[in-house]
């Protein structure tokens, strides 16, 4: 049976934002992602990370240092009893024509057939234009965090839910799964 995901975006939702963090030394969790993540695993949703990393093509950060990145996010959480299901990104330049840079799509569909994900009753969760508007593509509930860009960003999305944090989107997800 194919269950429903959380898409969320990684730098600036999930881990502190750093320009094209390198540095698996540097991963640090925002405030309260914890908390939210384990309330969506509570709601039975896969956690899976849709995330730009255009540095690769721009030659600031290699393959293999963006997997002992991701490598680093995933044991902080384990550490805390979650489990992240699946981490895509795409090394594409913005300027060029891609099918998995957000706002496309490319990404979460990859996700849907590799994970067999439910998109109906799906969530997108980001801090950026890109995710609300790569989650409102693929017929998704969006999720704007005022962390990392989302203060700024909020001026120029209509996402369905606009929260102070992680855990803020973990609870309003509650809230509209009961409702």
């Amino acid at each position: 049976m194919n269950q429903r995901a959380i898409f969320l975006d990684r730098d600036g939702t999930i881990i502190k934002e750093k320009n094209y963090l390198k540095d698996f030394s540097e991963v640090e969790l925002i405030d309260g992602v914890v908390e939210g993540l384990r309330l969506l695993r509570e709601m039975r949703f896969k956690l899976v990370i849709i995330t730009n990393q255009s540095g690769i093509k721009r030659g600031i950060i290699t393959k293999e240092e963006l997997k002992k990145v991701h490598k680093t996010v995933k044991e902080l959480l384990i550490k805390e009893d979650i489990t992240i299901n699946g981490i895509y990104f795409s090394p594409d330049l913005p300027e060029e024509r891609s099918t998995t840079r957000k706002p496309q799509t490319g990404l979460i569909e990859k996700a849907e057939r590799e994970l067999k994900l439910k998109i109906r009753g799906s969530y997108c969760i980001g801090d950026k234009k890109e995710d609300i508007e790569m989650g409102k593509k693929k017929g998704l509930r969006t999720i704007l965090v005022l962390t990392g860009y989302g203060r700024v960003t909020k001026e120029n999305v209509k996402p369905d839910y606009i929260a102070k944090n992680l855990l803020d989107a973990a609870f309003w997800i509650r809230k509209e799964e009961e409702g």
